[in-house]
């Protein structure tokens, strides 16, 4: 698992159980945050970057997949940025928010806002997937297939030849 370095929280408690079921952990982190206490010592390879530009372009190029847990400011906007990021073709890979109990439903429901309101077709629901639980994340990117969007942009905006 590929994550971002910290102890604390569901991200510590995620690398924990990782590590408990013999799997492995792979931190970035921003070298303000490599500080005892709130870096996950145990990692089994801490990447440290400059800061947090750096650390989101190196998780971003390294991981094979995106999953969102509940979190705050930064998993937000972390998770638009990655979803952006697919939007306009800089990769092809698996996004998933991972609603347990909900979390995600009022971020769906601004979602659903910009399809109605055309600040996004509705093709670009197919940019992420929601998923209730961790068993059906793992499924859904076992089973993702890789597409193409029409038109690269996926907006409504048309520009006028001048």
């Amino acid at each position: 698992m590929l994550f971002g370095g910290g102890l604390l929280g569901l991200m510590g408690a995620t690398a924990q159980s990782v590590h408990d079921n013999n799997g492995k952990v792979i931190g970035v982190i921003p070298k303000a945050l490599n500080i005892p206490g709130v870096v996950y010592e145990s990692c089994d390879q801490l990447i440290v970057t400059e800061g947090l530009r750096e650390r989101k372009a190196a998780m971003d190029s390294k991981s094979d997949a995106f999953i969102a847990l509940p979190g705050g400011y930064g998993t937000l906007e972390e998770v638009l940025e990655i979803i952006t990021l697919k939007q306009l073709g800089y990769h092809n890979k698996p996004v998933i928010l991972l609603n347990t109990n909900g979390f995600y439903q009022h971020l769906l429901a601004l979602f659903d806002q910009f399809f109605e309101e055309r600040f996004a077709k509705s093709d670009c629901k197919q940019l992420y997937q929601v998923v209730n639980n961790a068993s059906e994340a793992l499924a859904s990117i076992d089973h993702y297939q890789p597409f193409a969007f029409r038109e690269k942009w996926l907006t409504d905006v048309e520009c006028a030849e001048k």
